[in-house]
């Protein structure tokens, strides 16, 4: 598995996109950005569920995130299913500073987030729907972790590879990983043969022609 993050990070999120096109997979997560620490990051899900407070299972009172933040650490992804929320957040600061001080590669939020500055004194990459100064307590809840949940109409569960830089958040099965991974690096590869060939000065649409296009064809 180390292996296979060393290679997802040496690509980028669009390679991985087309990859996912091309054993139609749906792994790309829309909306969420960068929000601090703006850098590139790959990693093991380790997901949250949130949702209204009303609903959360009985038992003990713990903030949300915490139990997952504590139980990760290198080459792990806090994914945290918000619902797409913004009227609150479904990450903070102390959050950020205890997942930086764990070696957590980043966090990706399905919603807002806030403590921003927090999170880039910390040197935490958060990527996220929106920053917001508005609070969880009362408005949401964690109802579990590290289990599977949807995710902008992507399903993340533990264990997925995820990938997040400037281009956006991309998740990879992880029973598919070796040869979605496979595939990117062979679409990142091409690319960069095309992108020295325009460079030379052959005309792009010479360039971007058939072989492009059969790029993302469906291969199962």
């Amino acid at each position: 598995m180390s292996d296979l993050l060393a290679r997802l990070r040496a690509i980028d999120t669009c390679a991985v996109s087309d990859a996912l096109d091309r054993h139609g997979i749906r792994g790309v997560i829309s909306g969420p950005h960068p929000l601090a620490a703006p850098r590139s990051f790959a990693g093991r899900a380790v997901t949250v569920l949130l949702g209204p407070p009303a609903e959360a299972t009985a038992g003990p009172k713990r903030h949300l995130g915490t139990a997952a933040v504590d139980a990760s650490g290198p080459g792990d992804v806090v994914v945290v299913a918000h619902q797409g929320r913004t009227d609150c957040a479904g990450w903070g600061g102390l959050l950020s500073r205890a997942a930086a001080a764990r070696g957590i590669a980043g966090v990706v939020v399905d919603g807002a987030a806030r403590d921003l500055a927090e999170a880039a004194e910390a040197g935490l990459p958060v990527h996220a729907l929106a920053g917001t100064p508005v609070t969880a307590r009362t408005r949401a809840a964690e109802h579990s972790w590290g289990v599977p949940v949807d995710v902008g109409g992507v399903t993340v569960s533990p264990g997925d590879l995820v990938l997040a830089d400037a281009g956006g958040v991309v998740v990879v099965p992880a029973a598919r990983a070796e040869q979605v991974v496979a595939t990117a690096e062979l679409i990142a590869a091409t690319e960069a043969a095309m992108a020295e060939a325009i460079e030379a000065g052959t005309p792009v649409s010479d360039v971007m022609g058939k072989t492009y296009e059969e790029l993302t064809d469906d291969q199962g």
